[in-house]
């Protein structure tokens, strides 16, 4: 089983403001609602490189769901992403996120590595009380900046030292 790398969109791949000229601006609608958004095409292939580098596997854990694969991916150069469903019950157990839950759910035992910018220490907590929860990082984001590659040296090296601790995870 390969180890994740769990991408968020808004505040992660879209800052809330552009942190430098690399940043591109976009107008999508999604379910009829107007967004702009800010992305740097050079992310597809450093969080790419990531995947690659560690044996992992990206996959979106976002509330844009497959609108990820649709409006994200291809103005960064990501393919076709696996999709976390955020859908249900969007309530709180213990202070923690929506997302995380299904997240929890989702991971099955495999490490990985979360880049979020909402993440507080009950997720932190839920994460480690969850049974199918094993190894785990959550790399909080900036929302202003968004992902950096202080960020992705902060994933790579942990994957590496994880994978290289727990022997070959790779199915």
């Amino acid at each position: 089983m390969k180890p994740l790398v769990l991408l968020d969109v808004d505040g992660v791949l879209n800052p809330q403001r552009r942190s430098s000229l690399r940043f591109r601006r976009y107008e999508v609608v999604v379910d009829g609602e107007a967004h702009v958004i800010l992305l740097d095409p050079r992310y597809g292939a450093k969080l790419v490189a990531l995947a690659r580098e560690t044996g992992a596997e990206l996959a979106w854990a976002t509330s844009w769901e497959q609108h990820a694969n649709a409006e994200i991916s291809p103005r960064i150069g990501l393919p076709h992403l696996p999709v976390i469903t955020m859908a249900g019950d969007l309530t709180s157990r213990v202070g923690e996120h929506f997302k995380t839950r299904p997240v929890a759910d989702y991971v099955r035992h495999r490490p990985f590595v979360w880049f979020d910018d909402e993440l507080t220490p009950a997720d932190q907590d839920y994460l480690h009380a969850h049974l199918g929860v094993g190894a785990f990082l959550l790399i909080d984001i900036d929302p202003r900046t968004g992902l950096t590659d202080h960020h992705l040296a902060q994933a790579r090296d942990w994957l590496i030292t994880t994978v290289a601790n727990q022997g070959d995870v790779q199915a």
